[in-house]
């Protein structure tokens, strides 16, 4: 499928909404990046992320304990993923170019590719929100069926049953999987991944080493392989679980839009920035503790309209917006809890496993 165009902003509202978020951080005196807060929480995640894996992998734990870590360092690796090189990989942990780029590579180390990643969710779901064929965070085939357009399947009758599996074995399907297939067919779906210069190539295979000598080489070599199996998969599990959950709470939900381009003109008929607020929905913004955790992610209105502004800002930014949508006559899709979004999310996955494909 050919990338589609969007139709050309109709009125100022965009440009309205950037002018009021520049004037705040004018007359605050702040930068868009990250602050202090950020970086204090950075070192709070990646202290602990030590810890837990120096305590399991060199001091053994009772088999109780072990479990727990595992479990918990999976919350710390989806925790980073969501605050450091979310942040990172988007320029807005701070304001050196560098420290982006180390913040982004938290990715690799944690097994995953940056390169990869910025072109799936920077370029790809960034721009092409919830339009199927396009944005690849709606391929799950043939395992769940995330938006009307794309085919039912006899399996699908079930997926609001299921799905926590489903979205349990995410993190290792990525690591040891799509990775390599966005690597060697140089694509992700069907659109090219930027090319890969010779530090890109030297990167992702030998992080893609440094991650395996990590987190199966040596756990294997000091605990055994049963034991070490057994807390890889809970760890594993649940930082999928974990990642899942937050970025399907932002998009594939009851009120979410999943538009598809006319056929004649490849066109979305709506504005970028429309398009954005008609795709996604925030959920808990109140709760500071689903904030400190998600990096965010639960703003996630604020986010795909400004992505290069750094989480820390999302409460300050989301009374603009909000404000702005109500002038405009624009809807602003929001959840007030967690348990309200995932039950939204489940009753969409439920809508789709009885409906039919549409017809085209």
């Amino acid at each position: 499928m050919a990338t589609p165009k969007f139709i050309a902003p109709s009125t100022s509202f965009y440009s309205e909404l950037k002018a009021r978020t520049n004037a705040y951080f004018t007359e605050a005196g702040s930068h868009p990046t990250g602050n202090y807060t950020l970086y204090i929480k950075a070192a709070v995640l990646l202290t602990g992320m030590v810890l837990l894996y120096l305590h399991l992998v060199f001091f053994t734990p009772p088999a109780w304990l072990a479990v727990l870590e595992c479990i918990l360092m999976g919350g710390v690796t989806a925790a980073i993923g969501f605050n450091i090189m979310h942040d990172g990989g988007h320029g807005s942990f701070s304001k050196k170019k560098w420290v982006n780029e180390w913040a982004g590579l938290t990715l690799n180390v944690l097994g995953a590719n940056i390169h990869m990643w910025t072109t799936k969710h920077n370029i790809i779901h960034h721009t092409y929100t919830n339009i199927d064929g396009v944005d690849d965070d709606l391929d799950a085939k043939p395992f769940l069926r995330l938006c009307e357009n794309q085919e039912h399947l006899k399996i699908h009758r079930y997926q609001h049953f299921y799905f926590w599996g489903a979205y349990a074995m995410l993190y290792l399907y990525w690591i040891f999987f799509t990775d390599y297939v966005k690597y060697f067919t140089q694509k992700v779906g069907d659109i090219p991944l930027k090319k890969m210069t010779r530090k890109d190539h030297l990167s992702f295979w030998g992080f893609k080493v440094v991650h395996f000598v990590l987190f199966v080489v040596v756990p294997i070599y000091t605990v055994g392989f049963l034991p070490w199996l057994v807390g890889f998969l809970i760890y594993g599990m649940f930082t999928g679980l974990v990642l899942s959950i937050v970025f399907q709470l932002a998009h594939t939900v009851e009120h979410a839009h999943f538009p598809m381009p006319t056929q004649t003109t490849n066109r979305i008929e709506d504005e970028w920035a429309l398009h954005q607020l008609k795709t996604t929905a925030n959920f808990a913004t109140k709760n500071k503790v689903v904030s400190w955790l998600t990096g965010g992610l639960n703003f996630q209105i604020e986010h795909h309209l400004f992505p290069r502004i750094s989480h820390v800002h999302y409460p300050a930014i989301s009374e603009i917006i909000k404000k702005t949508c109500a002038e405009f006559g624009v809807t602003y899709h929001e959840y007030p809890k967690t348990r309200t979004a995932i039950l939204s999310h489940i009753a969409h996955l439920r809508q789709l496993a009885l409906q039919p494909v549409q017809a085209a």
